[in-house]
């Protein structure tokens, strides 16, 4: 069962900062030195501060030669206090999350989420699990800021099986306390929802909910190690996450598409990989902007393009007798998703990487996008290409009700919550 609560959270006083929009960020794995350089300029309140702490560096005539970025960090939050930018609640509430967006593919959606704590819990308990598996992440950078400041910064986003929005819908008919607009034009509106019989009809809702987690898997991680470090029981078993229904009208989910190197100054291991194709799937040929096999039905169906060829193709997977030999046992929703299948007959099969290989990225690379898929092909970053479809929502869900854990970034949810909403105290 998961156990969902509201919090006193710490936040920003706007009045103060002037604007949710001036203080929120994106996600601090998101943001490379430019981004947060132009985050800062918009206020020196911003959340990506303390969120993401500058390394000291002696050629830096502004570092401070004392200390660390996390000690730097829980200062920064101790200053704000002071000076009344950041507020603590006495009393708990809820926080209600809308996201007004225009997606990869062009169409417009609204989605809806609940910003609130979430008792910690082992994945084996099944009340919260991570939906794929996820890459060997640093723990050690959030749990020393974790350490330090005493606070969640960064929500986890999680998806839910039971939808608790219905619940707090009356509530968002006003004004909302907070708007900000992100990098990709996300308009987000929050509202504080303290009303104690919301809450409870909201701890009630999702008593009996799966939980999960769709973006922030690291930070979960990083919670339960700080969980297990202090012990006991206190606001340290809690963590911050943003919670949307599986059954969510704007929630979308997107593809990551598949790069891979180590080809081109092989041509035996080429020639191995493209035989092998033939022999597993129908192949076409296509135009260039025909390669996105969205919208396209059957089991196995990818888009193939390659430095050597430099053709787009459309593959099909001839039959599924020798995936369902290969993934016996497993759950028939995941023997039929894409990424498993490129994974289990290609990745592994063909191009002979090994579970250590995907682990690590070695010799595989992510991209969110077609045209930067193809881009990193032509640019001879990598020598081929698979683009893959978008996850339906419903196949998510029939896989989450069994214990696979998809393939590393099989799904890719837009928009990113933002950072700043709130923060939540764990000390």
């Amino acid at each position: 069962m998961a156990d969902v609560r509201p919090l006193k959270a710490l936040h920003y006083d706007l009045g103060k900062v002037g604007s949710l929009d001036a203080v929120a960020s994106p996600p601090y794995d998101v943001i490379d030195a430019a981004g947060r350089a132009r985050l800062l300029a918009r206020s020196p309140y911003n959340a990506v501060a303390v969120d993401l702490p500058k390394p000291f560096d002696p050629a830096d005539p502004d570092h401070e030669p004392k200390g660390d970025p996390y000690e730097k960090a829980a200062r920064t939050i101790n200053s704000w206090r002071a000076d009344g930018a950041l507020v603590a609640d006495a009393e708990p509430a809820v926080w209600a999350l809308t996201q007004d967006y225009t997606a990869p593919d062009g169409s417009s959606h609204r989605r809806h989420g609940i910003l609130a704590r979430v008792r910690v819990e082992d994945y084996e308990t099944g009340a919260v699990r991570p939906h794929e598996r996820t890459h060997p992440g640093p723990l050690l950078d959030r749990l020393e800021l974790t350490r330090a400041t005493l606070l969640n910064l960064s929500p986890i986003f999680s998806l839910s099986t039971a939808d608790a929005w219905p619940l707090v819908e009356p509530a968002v008919q006003g004004e909302p306390w907070g708007e900000a607009t992100d990098e990709d034009g996300t308009v987000n509106r929050v509202w504080r929802i303290g009303d104690p019989a919301i809450l409870v009809a909201v701890s009630e809702r999702l008593a009996d909910a799966q939980l999960l987690i769709a973006d922030g898997h690291h930070r979960y991680e990083t919670a339960r190690a700080y969980r297990d470090e202090v012990g006991g029981e206190g606001p340290q078993n809690y963590t911050l996450m943003s919670l949307t229904g599986l059954d969510d009208p704007g929630l979308t989910v997107f593809p990551t598409h598949r790069l891979l190197s180590g080809f081109a100054a092989d041509p035996e291991r080429m020639r191995k990989l493209g035989g092998g194709l033939r022999e597993l799937f129908d192949s076409e040929e296509v135009e260039i902007d025909a390669i996105d096999p969205a919208g396209t039905e059957g089991v196995g169906v990818f888009g193939l393009y390659d430095s050597f060829h430099k053709q787009a193709y459309r593959l099909r997977l001839k039959d599924t007798a020798a995936l369902d030999r290969q993934l016996q046992g497993k759950p028939e929703a995941y023997r039929r998703l894409d990424s498993a299948i490129l994974e289990t007959l290609v990745l592994k099969g063909l191009a002979g990487i090994s579970d250590e290989d995907i682990d690590h990225r070695r010799g595989l690379e992510y991209a969110k996008s077609v045209p930067d898929a193809l881009a990193q092909v032509d640019a001879g970053d990598y020598d081929v290409a698979f683009i893959l479809r978008s996850v339906p929502v419903e196949q998510v869900k029939a896989i989450a009700e069994t214990e696979e854990n998809m393939p590393p970034k099989s799904t890719y949810f837009f928009p990113k919550v933002m950072t700043g909403i709130v923060f939540n105290p764990v000390g």
